[in-house]
């Protein structure tokens, strides 16, 4: 293995005791003024001052009047696609119950949780996609009580009205215009406006990670996200003009995002590096492109496909791309990862918006052991059993031993007394 580029370890140290306790203040300033902090934090960080924290249904209309006609459309059309794969994704999960032992049934029930809330960013450009891929998953899951939170826009002193309108087409039931760890907490525990909810989904900033991480047990969560990741596997077939804007359009999202190439081939990995700053520099987004691929880009050349599966099953990237000639033999071998793109033409950019699979998904090498989210995590697999006077004497002898060796001798007894043996 040789590295051609490399991350440079510019690492800022983090002050993780400092943004705990900030985020501890804001949750606390939450819990203690309700409303008044909720709109208070908003002036102070957003820089917009709110009168009302609910998005009323006169605004929900008006803002498809601000939204182009286009972009309508390929919401719906984005929906449809995360809507039919989620689908298929639920008629996967099935109720269960068997009798392997007379008078013994087993089984589990599928339950929606009761309430969950969606975090939408807000940040430099709206993202309705994070509003379909939230909430429409909730939606079909069964989830009764959907709210959905997302900072305000200083250009239109509330939600931008493209998350709004895509926050209407996936069925969100409340939406509230907070944002940042305040949000977190106000979903968490509660205001005089937004009830407490079960379960809190969604990216977010730092604040809106660490909030999730003081909130869990509280509340449930779907995971505490890093960083955006890209992972590239590409032979001599692959072509370099597609990777070098797979690569760069991952870097946009964020300075910290980690993108990589690793290729068996030496003259593509040069034709990608001789290709990256100038297309890069064609883009409005360069300066931060420029700055990520430069700080946590990576170039690899391995032997052979065998060790690029090895690097990427290590990796665990988030997006993992398979651009090579023989993906269908390969594929399988493939086992960490976040979400996979299969062939030239299945760029990360498409599971992004429309092509229906979740982009909120694993990242810092946690792909080694959780999925994306889905319509699982919104749903419980509730187990029962069901046992009569004929099961529980099959059962007997082993339990009541069980209890008896443990020394729980109340529940031996709990066991003893319903087949008559005390």
């Amino acid at each position: 293995m040789i590295i051609l580029k490399d991350i440079i370890n510019k690492k800022k140290r983090v002050n993780k005791n400092r943004l705990e306790e900030i985020v501890n203040k804001i949750i606390g300033k939450v819990k203690n003024e309700d409303d008044k902090a909720l709109i208070e934090l908003t002036k102070i960080f957003d820089g917009v001052e709110l009168d009302s924290l609910k998005v009323s249904k006169k605004e929900m209309k008006e803002a498809y009047n601000l939204v182009d006609k286009k972009t309508i459309e390929s919401l719906y059309f984005a929906a449809s696609q995360i809507k039919f794969y989620a689908r298929k994704q639920l008629a996967c999960l099935k109720p269960l119950e068997y009798e392997n032992i007379p008078g013994v049934v087993l089984g589990h029930r599928l339950i929606p949780v009761s309430s969950c809330a969606c975090y939408i960013p807000g940040g430099r450009y709206p993202l309705p996609s994070t509003a379909l891929m939230t909430v429409l998953v909730a939606k079909v899951a069964g989830v009764k009580r959907i709210v959905a939170c997302s900072p305000p826009s200083k250009q239109f002193l509330s939600i931008h009205p493209t998350i709004l309108v895509a926050l209407d087409i996936a069925g969100a039931d409340e939406i509230y215009c907070v944002g940042g760890a305040q949000a977190i907490a106000a979903c968490a525990y509660g205001t005089k406006t937004i009830q407490p909810v079960d379960l809190i989904v969604g990216p977010g900033n730092k604040f809106v990670n660490e909030a999730k991480r003081q909130v869990i047990g509280d509340v449930g969560i779907d995971s505490l996200a890093g960083p955006s990741e890209i992972l590239i596997i590409a032979d001599e077939s692959a072509s370099s003009d597609y990777i070098v804007i797979d690569l760069l359009a991952q870097c946009e999202h964020d300075p910290a995002t980690r993108s990589a190439l690793v290729t068996t081939c030496r003259k593509l990995a040069n034709r990608v590096l001789k290709k990256i700053k100038k297309e890069a520099n064609t883009l409005a987004t360069s300066k931060v492109i420029l700055k990520s691929w430069e700080e946590n880009g990576q170039i690899i050349l391995v032997d052979n496909l065998e060790e690029a599966i090895d690097f990427a099953n290590n990796y665990a990237p988030e997006h993992l791309e398979l651009q090579t000639s023989c993906n269908n033999e390969i594929v399988n071998k493939l086992v960490n990862f976040g979400s996979l793109f299969i062939g030239h033409h299945s760029p990360v950019a498409f599971g992004d918006y429309v092509s229906g699979p979740n982009h909120t998904l694993p990242t810092m090498r946690t792909a080694r052991y959780s999925n994306g989210l889905w319509v699982g995590n919104f749903i419980k697999v509730s187990c029962y059993q069901k046992i009569n006077k004929k099961g529980a004497i099959a059962l007997c002898a082993a339990g009541s031993h069980m209890a008896k060796i443990e020394g729980l001798l109340a529940h031996q007894r709990s066991i003893n007394i319903r087949t008559g043996k005390l």
